[in-house]
């Protein structure tokens, strides 16, 4: 048979997702029912490259691009020139939750079939501005593996981001195998219009829900109604889910990716600009979580595609 998870390496984060997914579907003490078999996964740093912003950020800025030829003076308003500009500082002083309504008013006025389309074009011709690489190229192997041998054992995958949940939907099934109704992420409010008989949802410049921290825990009661026997994150915005996994009774494992690998992918935790991890780093043992170094326990970082050809390092005008 082919041994599971060929691109983590030996060691004991290898072990413990086996030993953990052995225990759970075997009869026995710690056997878990398939349908109480629910994984939940954070999207961005989690299953694909989130440097320099998330994916969504710089989807974004190219919607700017377009709006600013019919309004040129958006140009100069803020918060609308830091994406223009390309301004990290000011983006991080907007804060998380402040870029993401910016980049959800932006496509206001759309319905979600028209945004998922544009959102499918862009990622079909957009470059990573330092790989130079389409976005869905740079998901992360070992966890497309992954998301492959828990589904092999009766899994339930969700994704649980702070992205927008309209976005990830634009790819999420081609790329990882995880349908639009298993994903969870930020929304803004919509409107059911009739349009001479034919109703679509569009989209309204005001922000639903803001999927981060605890926000994250109480849409997984609402949405999912289970609480989850496995959860993986990468930053302190998915600590409450990965917390809230690990309360449950019963044998439970959360994951915290640590980007430590600058040769392969990016080193960061606590200074990245719209994913701080500092909490959940500090305390990971305290609070149970088993912390995944990418450069220890990934023997490949990006699909095959990626890792055939060395990365080559590019400067974009863009995120």
């Amino acid at each position: 048979m082919t041994e599971p998870l060929p691109s983590w390496r030996a060691g004991a984060i290898r072990k413990a997702i086996i030993g953990f997914v052995e225990a759970v579907t075997t009869k026995g003490a710690h056997f878990v029912p398939p349908a109480e078999r629910v994984a939940v996964f954070d999207n961005d740093g989690t299953l694909w490259c989130e440097q320099p912003v998330q994916p969504q950020v710089a989807f974004c800025q190219a919607r700017l691009k377009q709006l600013v030829r019919t309004n040129p003076g958006l140009a100069d308003r803020a918060p609308y020139k830091a994406f223009l500009d390309h301004d990290l500082a000011a983006l991080k002083a907007l804060g998380k939750r402040g870029v993401f309504e910016v980049a959800f008013a932006v496509h206001a006025g759309m319905t979600v079939e028209t945004f998922i389309r544009s959102a499918r074009d862009w990622l079909a011709e957009a470059r990573h501005p330092r790989f130079d690489r389409a976005y869905t190229d740079l998901v992360y192997q070992p966890q497309l593996e992954l998301l492959d041998y828990l589904r092999a054992h009766d899994f339930q995958i969700w994704i649980v981001s702070g992205g927008g949940a309209d976005f990830i939907r634009a790819f999420a099934e081609a790329r990882y195998g995880v349908p639009p109704e298993r994903v969870i992420g930020s929304a803004v409010r919509t409107q059911v219009l009739d349009s001479n008989g034919h109703l679509d949802l569009f989209k309204l410049p005001h922000l639903e829900t803001f999927d981060d921290r605890e926000a994250k825990t109480e849409n997984i009661g609402l949405h999912i109604g289970r609480r989850p026997i496995l959860a993986f994150g990468n930053s302190d915005g998915d600590l409450s889910m990965m917390r809230y996994t690990l309360s449950g009774p019963g044998k439970r494992l959360a994951l915290l990716l640590h980007h430590d690998d600058a040769d392969r992918e990016v080193a960061y935790d606590r200074d990245f600009i719209l994913s701080p991890l500092s909490e959940a780093l500090d305390h990971a043992d305290g609070f149970g979580l088993k912390r995944v170094s990418m450069s220890r326990d990934w023997a490949s970082v990006f699909p095959a595609v990626c890792e055939a050809q060395p990365v080559r390092r590019v400067r974009r005008r863009g995120f």
